[in-house]
């Protein structure tokens, strides 16, 4: 029970979605290059369990894509972050609207506005379990 009371404040990741709405100008797909970008940052600092969900035809979605990813500990939740963050700069010249979760060092959420990447150490992805959250979004697996 205190794990779970332990987990429980990172909610507060989702609540940060809530304060903004999603941009319906630019639509993205899996083939645009910040998607490209975030999936491959991940897999070079080797991110566990990488999928993507697909939110563009559910219409209370507040993002084109999730994507999610494990990391083993918090250094590599960090280093995720931050490599995501950096790559995604220097690629696609976009700057994160919002991240969340560096305190807490369990998960880490940064807002593309149509895409956000949730990384996530184990514990606190099995107990919110997103991709059962929003199991009506086509998942696709992304590990190399």
């Amino acid at each position: 029970m205190q794990a779970k009371n332990k987990i429980l404040p990172d909610l507060n990741n989702l609540n940060a979605l809530n304060s903004r709405k999603k941009s319906s100008v630019v639509r993205i797909t899996s083939k645009s290059k910040i998607f490209k970008t975030i999936i491959h940052a991940i897999q070079e600092k080797k991110g566990e369990h990488i999928v993507s969900l697909d939110l563009r035809k559910i219409p209370e979605a507040v993002a084109d894509f999730f994507i999610i990813c494990q990391a083993g500990n918090t250094t590599q939740l960090r280093a995720i972050a931050d490599f995501i963050e950096t790559d995604v700069k220097e690629k696609c010249q976009e700057i994160a609207y919002k991240h969340e979760g560096r305190q807490g060092q369990q998960w880490i959420l940064i807002d593309y506005v149509n895409v956000v990447v949730h990384i996530m150490l184990p514990e606190p992805r099995k107990f919110y379990q997103l991709e059962e959250m929003w199991s009506d979004a086509p998942i696709t697996e992304h590990n190399d």
